[in-house]
């Protein structure tokens, strides 16, 4: 006699199919950032381990763990150049420079966003066209500019600089946020009496502050570790800031060959970015997919 199959155990599967076939298709994806993920935490670990050896065990036996910690290759860094100096410069013109294109982004991304005017098309399209201008074509006219305005080599030029070209990114990711905030908020805001001004201030700003945090760790990251801006407006000794410092460590220590001090120095500039990202990843990643869902 034949026997049937039960609807329930057909429907599961092809469930099962279903995501067996999705798992194969996305297994090339995944193995990708495995491998990227496993090569970043080697590279990362192996300068660590580099920075606590002497220049003689790092070559002899560049994979091992150091027998001994040398802690004073710490010490070696932050003291063969002005590191302390260099150290502040970044803090001030990194944080400084944060401070200012999230002032100045949230405004103009939240009109661009919410606010249909004459133009507005394509004002957001010359913002998002600003992304694809490389650093080096600007760096003549806008030393041209700074030194008009007798901004060179000093951390206020730095800092207006970096502004200046982090506002087409910054804007273009915190509009994806305003428009996923749902309109009906500022309609019952105008209509409890709320001016536009408090309608932004007290209801739409808020509810995007997962994008702004998003924001203000992208380019801490990327100012952090700037290079050739702040090699062009500001590398003197007292303007330098850590990327800079960096090289000025490898040029103190080239005659010696202390190359464990010289991991230790890239130690010193990592560490702030990797604490940051560490503690506050989740945060970021859920404010990303908050931006994309629209």
């Amino acid at each position: 006699m034949a026997t049937t199959t039960p609807p329930t155990t057909m429907v599961l599967s092809r469930r099962t199919r279903g995501r067996l076939q999705q798992l194969v298709q996305q297994l090339p994806a995944y193995a990708i950032l495995i491998l990227w993920s496993a090569f970043t935490l080697f590279a990362i670990g192996w300068i660590a381990m580099s920075s606590l050896k002497s220049t003689r065990q790092l070559f002899q036996e560049p994979l091992a763990l150091p027998p001994e910690p040398r802690f004073e290759n710490y010490d070696i860094a932050w003291n063969a150049v002005d590191m302390s100096r260099y150290f502040l410069n970044s803090v001030i013109v990194v944080s400084i420079s944060v401070a200012l294109i999230l002032l100045i982004s949230a405004p103009a991304a939240y009109v661009l966003s919410r606010i249909k005017f004459r133009g507005s098309n394509a004002l957001t399209t010359v913002f998002t066209a600003g992304m694809g201008i490389p650093y080096p074509l600007l760096f003549i006219p806008l030393f041209a500019l700074m030194l008009d305005l007798h901004l060179t080599n000093s951390l206020p030029g730095l800092i207006l600089v970096y502004v200046s070209l982090s506002l087409p990114f910054t804007i273009y990711i915190l509009t994806g946020f305003f428009i996923t905030l749902p309109s009906e908020l500022e309609d019952a805001a105008v209509i409890d009496g709320c001016s536009d001004y408090q309608v932004y201030w007290k209801i739409m700003l808020p509810l995007a502050s997962p994008g702004m945090l998003t924001a203000a760790i992208f380019n801490f990251i990327g100012l952090w570790n700037e290079y050739q801006l702040a090699l062009v407006f500001a590398n003197t000794e007292k303007t330098r800031t850590l990327s800079l410092g960096l090289y000025a460590l490898r040029n103190a220590l080239q005659y010696t060959g202390d190359w464990a001090s010289l991991f230790a120095g890239i130690v010193i500039i990592m560490v702030p970015t990797i604490v940051i990202y560490v503690v506050l990843s989740e945060k970021m990643i859920s404010g990303i997919t908050m931006g994309s869902s629209k």
